[in-house]
């Protein structure tokens, strides 16, 4: 990339580090966008980590619950899950795989653990759909490992692409409302890359291993393990790893601008919309 003007490099606006949630059946979990300290960054209502050796930490799962109105993505890293809901679809997610689930108008389903011993470690976000959308018909974008695409783009980087571009090559998640970007980024030690993010999304950095530096010459700030960086000042992301390397995850996504009415499993834009979340949940119209 030649000409960048430096006035466009995004740099750390703010950092936020997770705090211990447990979710479903006692999951032990760290939420990091979903909790008092961001409660959320328009399109993104939510973002889990979890990653555990300890089966108690996760056997338990996620039993049937239902959904309305936006969209859950979950990235494994390690470990299986089976996913089940009441249209009758069904899937495993292994490690590498993505589920990209618009709930639309409603469906219930469960994601249970399918292993008894061993690490288990992942991602869930949490995407808002704009009001033209919130109703829609539910729908999965689901792939496996070796369908998505992994590009290295400089010297010592590896990026897998779940949604957005790199290089010319794109993730297969297409969602035009938001227009996300989803990159699973691994940095050699002292290995550095730059990349332009879509003009106008909100993004974040979240680093889940090793430590690296985030933007560029004076505006360069450190990202340890288990922190976020919420990005602003410009699209272009300068990132450079530390001694030991790092490996994280870049999200962005256009803001809708939307109000928000939320209530635990339902996410529509008003109060009363969600009042009717509950009463067409409770009549078995999901």
């Amino acid at each position: 990339m030649s000409a960048i003007d430096p006035l466009r490099h995004a740099r750390i606006a703010r950092k936020v580090r997770g705090m211990p949630a447990s979710d479903g059946a006692g999951v032990k979990l760290t939420r990091v966008i979903g909790s008092g300290e961001l409660p959320d960054l328009d399109p993104f209502l939510l973002l889990d980590e979890f990653g555990t050796d300890k089966p108690e930490d996760y056997l338990a799962g996620f039993p049937e619950h239902p959904h309305r109105g936006f969209e859950t993505v979950t990235y494994m890293l390690d470990g299986r899950m089976r996913h089940r809901d009441n249209h009758g679809n069904e899937g495993l997610l292994v490690p590498g795989s993505v589920q990209w689930m618009t709930a639309g108008r409603g469906l219930v389903h469960s994601e249970m653990p399918e292993q008894e011993a061993g690490r288990m470690r992942g991602f869930q976000l949490w995407v808002n759909l704009p009001a033209k959308d919130k109703m829609t018909d539910p729908r999965y974008q689901e792939f496996p490992p070796e369908q998505l695409p992994v590009v290295h783009p400089a010297e010592g980087v590896t990026v897998k692409l779940i949604a957005g571009e790199v290089d010319g090559v794109r993730g297969p998640i297409s969602q035009p409302a938001t227009d996300p970007v989803y990159l699973d980024i691994a940095l050699a030690p002292g290995a550095a890359w730059t990349h332009a993010l879509p003009e106008g999304h909100n993004a974040f950095a979240y680093a889940f291993e090793g430590a690296l530096s985030l933007g560029e010459g004076e505006d360069a700030r450190p990202l340890a393990a288990q922190e976020m960086a919420v990005l602003g000042g410009g699209d272009v992301l300068a990132l450079k790893a530390g001694d030991a390397g790092a490996r994280l995850i870049v999200v962005a996504g256009r803001p809708l601008g939307e109000p928000v009415a939320r209530h635990g499993p339902f996410v529509m834009n008003t109060r009363q919309e969600i009042m009717q979340a509950f009463v067409d949940f409770q009549e078995g119209r999901f």
